[in-house]
């Protein structure tokens, strides 16, 4: 039960009877950087399924050198943004893997971003300090570093209409937050304190955060 806390294209043509049926599925680049929550674990293979909206499925990330193993216990994952890093977040969006829920921070604009990740008791706003509502029994907080304000870097952001829905099974929802002192905050409420692992994605830039289904 979950709570509130306050806090390429492969087309397949079939034609049969005049009828012509077509399907694409996007193929992730291999990652460029990679981190996961302390502790070691065994690998786990990648997507198999998607749904509407979701990030399409990619390579075997499990079976990717560059792809971190998750971990058997839960820490924090934290990437340096490079020193020239000015994007902007332009699309947040989940979907539902085999063995894993993936949330996609999809960024544009100069250099590369870096990201602090780790669950928080207490989900508040940074800057204010108020407290923040996520639906789930524990809360992931996603800084995101090295972003700038849409008039430094020029690119129209992310604006949610309300949380971002996971698909569930480790991951609720996504409450995208604002941007200060060049970091956009962001919590990834889950079922659970979950192993989770967080690598970068080039072609568009994404930031993707991996949390393992329960049990």
């Amino acid at each position: 039960m979950s709570t509130r806390r306050r806090a390429t294209p492969v087309p397949v043509l079939v034609a049969a009877a005049l009828l012509l049926v077509g399907c694409a599925t996007e193929e992730d680049p291999e990652p460029t950087g990679a981190t996961g929550s302390a502790g070691s674990g065994t690998s786990s293979s990648a997507a198999s399924s998607t749904t509407p909206g979701s990030e399409a499925s990619g390579s075997d990330a499990g079976e990717d050198p560059n792809v971190p193993t998750f971990p058997s216990g839960v820490g924090s994952a934290e990437q340096a943004a490079s020193a020239d890093a000015l994007v902007t977040v332009t699309d947040v969006r989940t979907g539902e893997h085999d063995g894993f829920d993936r949330v996609v921070f999809e960024v544009d604009g100069e250099g590369v971003p870096g990201w602090d990740v780790r669950y928080v008791d207490d989900p508040t706003q940074e800057g204010s300090g108020d407290p923040v509502d996520v639906a789930g029994a524990a809360v992931l907080q996603v800084l995101v570093s090295g972003v700038g304000y849409p008039f430094d870097t020029g690119v129209d952001p992310f604006v949610p209409d309300g949380p971002v829905p996971g698909p569930g099974a480790a991951v609720t929802e996504v409450v995208v937050g604002p941007t200060f002192e060049g970091v956009t905050q962001a919590f990834v409420g889950t079922a659970g304190e979950s192993p989770f692992r967080v690598y970068l994605l080039e072609g568009p830039t994404r930031i993707v955060v991996e949390v393992a289904h329960p049990g």
